[in-house]
């Protein structure tokens, strides 16, 4: 800790409370996750005023709790401590990662409903292979569904019937667009049979759930116009690590089209240099090697080398701020991919970032490339998906609309 004070009696003194063993790891990681030194100091600091409130309470190392941290924060009240909970929760952590303490799970906090949906993604993801996010939306639907029910009270299944099941699919469907209100109802039905297969319910309220409209082929895909995505890319600036770090990823959304989740998925060894290829995790879980354009290359090679953390994360793609890890989620893309159409003053119906993909196909398919073409860069497992592309190619569609209104015209003349 010597290198955070400048007085060198400090971290002595520090040492001498009785969690003063743990603070030089502690310390350690908060380095490892980027913090300023100033940061970390102050850390510090609020880890030793916590070990003082403990003794002063007769609390033992080993008896530490989260619900200590609440009770402490509640106590001291200050609005300036706002970072002292996140700080004192990672250092019990700590200590629970060493084997100081013992947390309790996080299901003996919860209320039942929260533990039958917990109980539901370990099914989904054993049982049924579920890639995580679709785990997520499936235990969204799931959680909403027995909130509308029964919210905060015990979960009594005798009570539902299918005029609950129709009820939320009602009302959730309304806030709700076409896609995304079919993934409702199929989340739904799975959460259902997922209920009397373990025995809690003997009726199938599978069957209940309504078919929502969402007729194939029915939307066009809303891509931005090739000179709005250079316009995005043009303004996007390379001075700090968070510009260099935005600009690849949006190159890589606008190149190569990948998904929000599979930027977040990538990894420093998922690029072959040698080769100028990189590995992308799709859909199912399935890996494809796509070659890396020049200049994509160029901006990810410039982030690696001026702009990326130092730190252990494989991760492609860090958080700019501590604490340093990789990216959370697709919402942190999409969020990337707002500011930058608003930087470019572009005001898109659709603001997130598969529009790129959408306009990677479409300015393919302008520039003569088939639909086989398209799905293979796209990753799509099934050729309907890529089908609606066709949608896009308007000069074709017009020339098979006047053929289809020559034909017409010949058989009224040979009727006539």
């Amino acid at each position: 800790m010597e290198r955070f004070f400048t007085d060198k009696r400090a971290p002595l003194r520090m040492r001498g409370c009785f969690l003063g063993g743990f603070l030089d790891l502690f310390a350690a990681r908060l380095v490892e996750v980027g913090y300023a030194r100033q940061t970390i100091r102050r850390q510090l600091q609020s880890v030793v005023r916590f070990a003082h409130w403990l003794q002063t309470r007769d609390i033992t190392v080993h008896e530490i709790s989260l619900e200590h941290v609440k009770e402490y924060m509640e106590q001291r009240c200050q609005r300036s401590d706002k970072g002292v909970p996140f700080t004192l929760k990672r250092f019990v952590r700590l200590l629970a990662e060493q084997g100081v303490v013992q947390l309790k799970s996080r299901c003996e906090s919860r209320n039942p409903a929260a533990e039958l949906v917990e109980s539901y993604a370990g099914y989904l993801s054993r049982e049924r292979g579920l890639c995580p996010s679709t785990i997520c939306n499936y235990t969204e639907y799931a959680r909403s569904f027995l909130q509308s029910k029964f919210a905060n009270n015990e979960l009594t299944f005798a009570m539902l019937s299918c005029a609950d099941v129709v009820r939320f699919v009602q009302i959730q469907a309304a806030t709700l667009g076409s896609k995304r209100a079919k993934l409702m109802t199929t989340a739904l039905r799975s959460f259902c049979q997922y209920l009397r297969y373990q025995g809690y319910i003997d009726v199938d309220l599978k069957a209940a759930v309504p078919t929502v409209p969402n007729w194939r082929m029915a939307d066009i895909p809303r891509a931005l116009p090739a000179h709005q995505v250079e316009l995005v890319l043009s303004k996007c600036g390379r001075r700090t690590p968070t510009e260099q770090r935005d600009y690849a990823i949006l190159l890589l959304l606008a190149r190569l089209g990948l998904r929000g989740g599979e930027i977040v998925s990538l990894k420093l060894d998922d690029i072959d240099w040698e080769a100028g290829l990189i590995n992308v995790r799709g859909k199912g879980d399935q890996v494809s090697q796509l070659p890396i354009p020049p200049d994509v290359g160029e901006a990810i090679a410039f982030y690696l080398k001026n702009g990326r953390p130092t730190t252990s994360f494989r991760a492609l793609f860090l958080r700019a701020r501590a604490p340093i890890t990789g990216l959370e989620n697709q919402t942190a893309v999409g969020c990337l991919v707002k500011r930058a159409l608003a930087r470019a003053g572009i005001n898109s119906p659709r603001k997130g970032a598969h529009q790129f993909r959408h306009s990677l196909a479409t300015r393919m398919l302008k520039q003569g490339a088939t639909l086989e073409q398209i799905g293979e860069l796209l990753r799509h497992q099934h050729p309907q998906t890529t089908e609606i592309y066709a949608k896009v190619d308007l000069d074709s569609l017009k020339r098979l609309a006047c053929r289809g209104q020559e034909v017409c015209n010949e058989q009224f003349k040979g009727r006539s």
